[in-house]
């Protein structure tokens, strides 16, 4: 019964009952009014007997008709008033005059349609509703005001956090799920057990930490190991991000923030994650508007927050970044995030690992290599390589297979890397002929080299991401160093393309362009930030910009100094040339050979250059 009668008057105190009883009012008052006057249509001759015997007190000519106002009231009830049609009467005037009557002329008047009730209706809704939403956010703003909660704009839920949370049951991710980085485990592993057992630290007299900062490129599995720190300390975890705080109403966000850490408070032991955190805690540099920037209010609120909870209480905030470089000072200072933890690209055998976790939900056939995967995308992130083993399953759908094949996952990794194929696209057989030339010089030069980096398959399929062809080398071991060689080897095979078609064909294309982008960007990084040149030494003339991001370079160069810079480039570029037209024009029986034999097939892998490579070599010898 009371919970009957509850809903009864939640109901009552809904905006729309009042806004139905506001229309209901407006529709019984329009069709019960009843009218100020009555009115009598009498005829011309008896309007001039009236006249006459002055029982007229004012006349009014509405259009085509007279409105008559008699002296006092004949009925004695409501006021009468009489209409007579008009005639052409030229001594109207002068008898009105005579008699004293008062006269005028007025535009008719139009009658309410029902168009004018709507319109009329509606306004005076809308402006009930008005007052409605005034009432109510005065009534929120002085309650929010009492419970330290979202301000006058609680009532509304602009201040209500959009936090996601993930209870202990929901959320099942596991240090176990989450391989390629052992470090940023490590460092988490006592976060988990300072919310397991806080006692523990305090009372040796260690202050708990309040936050930890996670850093690294898109798709590493920062998220990932913040839902592993719930899952392994059972605690709740609220997920929200930087963005979800900024609003166009100027305090919502700080409301946002306050709220967020009432609920956790609330749900304590807990984590707080706040992702992309660059969103609200870029450095302050004084361009908002007299203080009352949202963003820059957002992030007071939150340090604020931060360092009023009680870290016993067992919240840890955990934000996650991919440009720590534009955060503000203040909030990566000791007691607010006290830890940055690295989250960085995975090495070889983090790729490996990262491999076998996601194989584990998808069903693989018997001698799949995925080392061979891991070898032939360095620098690749978690998410591009469960990206690569979701693309394998879709390849072994549709060629209707029920497991993932070897080959599928080597046609999910050339997807990745360099786009679908591109079969339908028609090319001459002349420019077919230079694409097979070039590529040819690519694996030709790079098989030559000590210590060459193997090639894995060379093709000259065009692809979606507009290369007409590639050649696809794959480290066999990690490097952590890059030596002057590694990185010269590197420019030689580049511009080996470049340099086949100008040996074979006395001319040069297009086809090179990306490959110049590419050695152009080595060279100058060795010149300028690596001190490999004698005549620029050991000096940084170039600073990496978001360096978890594009890694964009920016040139700190004095003008004298860019020149030189671009002059050495020139000459260790053009030395990488020479040194690729040498090895081409050395080997140009086996450049036509093998070059043949890619027009012939469209793809050979590593083996097959080999293969062919030996057999040119014996029957030479012979």
């Amino acid at each position: 019964m009371n919970a009957a009668k509850d809903k009864f008057m939640r109901f009552l105190r809904s905006p729309w009952i009042f806004l139905v009883v506001l229309a209901l009012i407006l529709a019984l008052t329009t069709l019960f009014s009843s009218p100020g006057a009555r009115v009598e249509e009498i005829s011309y001759s008896e309007f001039l007997d009236m006249l006459d015997a002055g029982k007229v007190e004012s006349v009014q000519v509405v259009d085509n008709q007279l409105k008559i106002k008699p002296v006092g009231n004949p009925d004695g009830g409501l006021p009468t008033y009489y209409t007579t049609m008009t005639v052409s009467d030229e001594y109207l005037i002068d008898q009105m005059r005579a008699a004293g009557v008062e006269f005028s002329a007025s535009e008719p008047s139009q009658p309410l349609s029902i168009l004018d009730l709507l319109m009329s209706g509606v306004s005076l809704i809308m402006m009930g509703f008005m007052v409605y939403w005034i009432v109510m956010l005065v009534r929120s703003s002085r309650k929010g005001g009492k419970d330290g909660g979202g301000g006058g704009l609680g009532g509304f839920g602009f201040a209500k956090s959009n936090a996601k949370q993930y209870d202990v049951q929901k959320c099942e991710t596991r240090f176990h799920d989450v391989a390629g980085q052992d470090e940023a485990k490590e460092s988490l592993i006592e976060i988990v057990d300072i919310l397991k057992n806080p006692g523990r630290y305090t009372s040796v007299g260690a202050e708990i930490p309040k936050g930890a900062l996670l850093v690294g490129p898109p798709g590493t599995g920062k998220t990932l190991l913040a839902k592993a720190v719930a899952g392994e300390a059972g605690v709740p975890f609220f997920f929200v991000s930087g963005s979800a705080f900024v609003e166009m109403f100027v305090g919502t966000g700080a409301a946002r923030v306050r709220d967020l850490f009432k609920q956790a408070s609330q749900k304590a032991p807990c984590i707080i994650f706040i992702d992309e955190i660059d969103a609200i805690g870029k450095k302050r540099d004084g361009t908002g508007f007299s203080g009352n920037d949202e963003r820059e209010q957002t992030l007071n609120q939150l340090l604020a927050e931060m360092d009023g909870f009680d870290p016993e209480k067992g919240i840890m905030v955990l934000a996650a970044t991919n440009r720590p470089e534009i955060l503000d000072k203040a909030l990566l200072r000791p007691g607010r995030f006290d830890r940055r933890i690295p989250v960085e690209l995975p090495d070889m055998k983090g790729r490996q690992e990262i491999l076998q976790v996601h194989a584990r939900k998808k069903k693989m056939s018997p001698g799949v290599d995925l080392k061979r995967v891991a070898d032939a995308t360095p620098g690749a992130s978690g998410a591009e390589l469960a990206n690569i083993l979701n693309e394998a399953a879709l390849a072994a759908v549709r060629d209707h297979r029920d497991a993932i094949t070897q080959a599928d996952l080597d046609k999910a990794t050339e997807f990745v890397i360099a786009g679908s194929e591109k079969k339908s696209m028609v090319i001459s057989p002349e420019e077919k002929r230079i694409i097979a030339y070039h590529e040819i010089g690519h694996a030709l030069v790079a098989i030559k080299q000590k210590n060459a980096v193997p090639v894995r398959k060379i093709t000259i399929i065009p692809r979606t991401n507009g290369a007409l062809g590639f050649t696809m080398q794959a480290e066999e071991e990690e490097h952590v160093l890059q030596t002057r060689e590694d990185l010269t080897n590197r420019l030689e095979v580049l511009v080996a393309g470049r340099a086949a078609e100008e040996l074979m064909f006395a001319t040069c294309t297009s086809g090179a362009s990306n490959d110049i982008e590419r050695a152009t960007a080595i060279a100058r990084q060795m010149i300028t930030r690596f001190g490999m040149n004698d005549e620029i030494g050991l000096m940084a003339l170039d600073t990496v910009v978001n360096p978890y991001l594009d890694a964009e370079l920016r040139s700190n160069a004095s003008p004298e100094a860019a020149a030189k810079v671009e002059h050495e480039m020139k000459k260790l570029i053009n030395a990488a040339y020479d040194s690729a037209m040498r090895t081409l024009r050395e080997n140009a029986g086996m450049l036509n050979k093998l070059a043949e034999y890619l027009l012939l097939h469209e793809n050979i892998t590593g083996d097959e250059m080999k293969s062919l490579m030996d057999e040119e070599q014996l029957s030479a010898g012979a």
